[in-house]
């Protein structure tokens, strides 16, 4: 046809026609050269050309897919300092949070791997490693796994990758670790010997205020480490909850940090009237602070006058309390074997947050309304509230039908 310009026919050294894009170079290999979309200039080699062709299909379809970046050398960090500049619409403590994790666990392993090499097994076995070998609770690998996917996901959107990795990718650990890690309430029995031992104990007395507070309000560890004493009304018994204590640890001796952020969610920022157990707790706490002349050294974001000390002045943090739980249930169990009668028990190990389970669980055996109990214990929704009063109810139930099953057994 007229005007119509003929391509010459290429061959190889074995007189196979050549497709358009295909070379054979004179060492002997094969090229195929082509333009991305931005029109940047790429090219793939082969010893053979079938294989030469094999990888040219790939090419097409991950072209197809808008996902082709050659041989990018971007790794998962590289793409965090992006997130991190861009990412908008989070609270500035889960912000924190999430860059404080990210830096502390991530940067240094896997956010070395380029980001066009990570596999969902690498991100899987990632998991299991910081649940297994570094000891994270799942919750924590929780967070990793927000930071992580929302950086791959920036991967996906930005066409460096097919999909998101990290999609799913906790799903088998959390059923696996689920049931053993699932928060458990004390008894009331076992409530009753735990408050008995560390009004009686000598040794442990020292720390019956802090703990019988967060037992008898349900405040998160956090809360009560930031409470000021501005924040209390002993008069007319309320205490004002409107912050919440971050500490930063980045190994033994490696630069710690404090931080004050605001309450967990809005929902959060409250007032929590007092029984007068708590009331008393508090004066308790004042008394022993006046008595061993303690004084607060810590400043933190401004903040000072703290309620709850170490001998030195500074602030308590979530693992010197968990610490301090484990020697007190140790202390009381090795009191009680010496005096152990058939069917009694010793007290289980648990921590903080057991203690705030605790107080929930009280409230829904006593029958507490539901908006009542959200409001106290600062839950951004109601559905929060009713998943744990469901299993708290679960239990009583079960334990009252018990008790309804062996009085016909003793009838019968």
């Amino acid at each position: 046809m007229k005007g119509e310009i003929k391509l010459k026919k290429r061959y190889d050294h074995k007189r196979r026609l050549l497709k358009e894009g295909e070379y054979q170079r004179s060492d002997g290999r094969y090229e195929y050269r082509w333009k991305d979309k931005a029109g940047k200039r790429h090219s793939i080699y082969d010893n053979d050309l079938r294989g030469l062709r094999d990888k040219k299909k790939d090419i097409i379809n991950k072209s197809i897919d808008g996902v082709y970046r050659g041989n990018s050398r971007e790794s998962l960090n590289d793409f965090y300092e992006i997130w991190k500049d861009i990412k908008r619409g989070i609270r500035d403590n889960t912000f924190k949070n999430y860059i404080y994790m990210y830096e502390r666990f991530v940067k240094n392993d896997i956010g070395k791997i380029k980001i066009v090499d990570i596999k969902r097994s690498d991100i899987k076995s990632f998991y299991i490693y910081l649940a297994e070998k570094r000891k994270l609770k799942i919750s924590t690998i929780d967070c990793i796994q927000n930071v992580i996917h929302q950086i791959l996901e920036l991967a996906v959107e930005d066409d460096y990758i097919r999909y998101n990795p990290a999609d799913k990718a906790m799903k088998e650990l959390k059923k696996t670790y689920n049931d053993v890690n699932k928060i458990k309430s004390l008894t009331i029995g076992e409530q009753k010997i735990f408050e008995e031992f560390i009004h009686s104990s000598n040794r442990f007395r020292i720390w019956e205020p802090i703990f019988s507070i967060m037992l008898w309000t349900g405040m998160r560890v956090g809360e009560v480490l930031a409470l000021q004493w501005d924040d209390i009304d002993i008069e007319n018994r309320l205490i004002n909850v409107n912050k919440t204590l971050v500490y930063y640890s980045k190994g033994k001796g490696v630069g710690n940090t404090y931080a004050i952020n605001d309450t967990k969610t809005s929902a959060g920022t409250r007032k929590i009237p007092m029984t007068e157990k708590v009331r008393i707790m508090f004066i308790q706490q004042k008394e022993l602070t006046k008595n061993n002349n303690f004084k607060c050294l810590s400043k933190i974001d401004g903040y000072s006058d703290f309620i709850f000390l170490n001998r030195f002045g500074h602030v308590l943090n979530s693992s010197v309390l968990n610490k301090t739980l484990k020697r007190i249930i140790r202390a009381c169990n090795m009191e009680r074997v010496e005096t152990l009668k058939i069917g009694d028990k010793l007290l289980p190990y648990f921590s903080n947050h057991t203690l705030r389970h605790t107080f929930t669980t009280r409230m829904c055996e006593a029958g507490v309304n539901i908006k009542v109990m959200q409001s106290i214990l600062g839950h951004s929704s109601v559905e929060i509230t009713l998943d744990i009063y469901t299993d708290s109810s679960e239990e009583f139930n079960r334990k009252e039908l018990e008790v309804l099953s062996n009085f016909f057994e003793r009838r019968g």
